[in-house]
């Protein structure tokens, strides 16, 4: 907490006291900046990351970039109860209805939702059809340079299940 101490400071003294507890879980804490250079320098080197929603939204962008954009990484708001799982992009108003967004995301949304509710073989099946198109490379969105239609893609992934 060097520049924002009362929030963030508030955060961390909540990480550290349940950290406490799991001594099982290994508990580092990095500067937002330095986060942002470790993930993309060396990303391999994290599982999780926990931060503050303004921090977690500049670092959830980065790391989409990373791997290919918004458009295809998934999204999962756990809690003790309850689960939501979505396309981190949102609803993609500009593009609805126009028959090019790339279902990825939602489709690794429901493989995160399969998981969670211990549906493992359904969701590597999934898993392995979105592999297995993304191989080929024949049918591929606008967006990772291909001119496959959504529904095209999608075509392709429910024929490699």
């Amino acid at each position: 907490a060097n520049i924002m101490k009362l929030g963030d400071g508030l955060f961390l003294e909540c990480c550290r006291e349940v950290a406490r507890d799991f001594d099982e879980i290994d508990y580092n804490e990095l500067i937002v900046d330095n986060a942002a250079m470790q993930l993309v320098m060396r990303p391999e080197q994290f599982d999780i990351l926990l931060m503050p929603n303004l921090y977690g939204d500049i670092i959830s962008d980065l790391a989409a970039g990373l791997v290919g954009g918004l458009g295809i990484v998934p999204g999962a708001n756990m809690g003790d109860e309850h689960a939501v799982f979505e396309a981190v992009h949102g609803s993609a108003p500009d593009i609805a209805g126009r028959g090019i967004a790339n279902p990825t995301a939602l489709l690794q949304s429901a493989v995160l939702m399969l998981l969670h509710l211990g549906e493992e073989a359904a969701a590597l099946r999934i898993e392995h059809a979105l592999e297995a198109v993304y191989s080929e490379g024949k049918h591929l969105t606008r967006d990772l340079g291909g001119s496959a239609t959504t529904q095209e893609f999608t075509d392709a992934v429910i024929a490699k299940l």
